[in-house]
């Protein structure tokens, strides 16, 4: 329980501030993606007030030499761009402008009852799982860490 207990309580939290500033309402992501209709900048102030806890939190782990309830800290060390990376990052913005939903707050709108928020999730797990398939029958060389 020790293991998951950090990540619980963050997810909650996290749901809590996307549910807290309506991030699970797709209606208000795609009103931000609209610059030139009637253009609701409230994504960027929940984007930007992110900026601090992430700063601190950053600031933090710098000074430490292990995490408190782990091991070691679980910090990408790539910082290639490479082609995987580009088309998932195309393929969830289309994503995300075309529905107004990303995994966070589609996974914090669950609780709502909401059948589209079940439908994205599902839709969403059965991309998972097709991608995982796709990528087992490829050689070793190309499958991604």
């Amino acid at each position: 329980m020790r293991k998951f207990l950090p990540g619980l309580i963050v997810g909650i939290v996290f749901g809590a501030g996307l549910a807290l500033s309506d991030m699970v309402n797709p209606a208000r992501v795609l009103a931000f993606l609209d610059i030139a209709g009637a253009w609701d900048p409230t994504l960027a102030y929940v984007m930007g007030a992110a900026l601090i806890p992430s700063a601190i939190a950053y600031r933090i782990r710098q000074r430490m030499d292990r995490p408190l309830l782990a091991q070691t800290f679980a910090i990408p060390e790539s910082r290639r761009l490479d082609r995987p990376l580009l088309l998932g990052a195309a393929l969830f913005g289309i994503g995300w402008g075309l529905v107004g939903l990303c995994p966070g707050p589609a996974l914090a709108g669950l609780v709502l009852g909401a059948w589209q928020m079940w439908l994205f999730v599902a839709a969403m797990l059965a991309g998972m799982a097709l991608h995982r398939i796709a990528t087992a029958t490829r050689a070793p060389e190309l499958k991604q860490g």
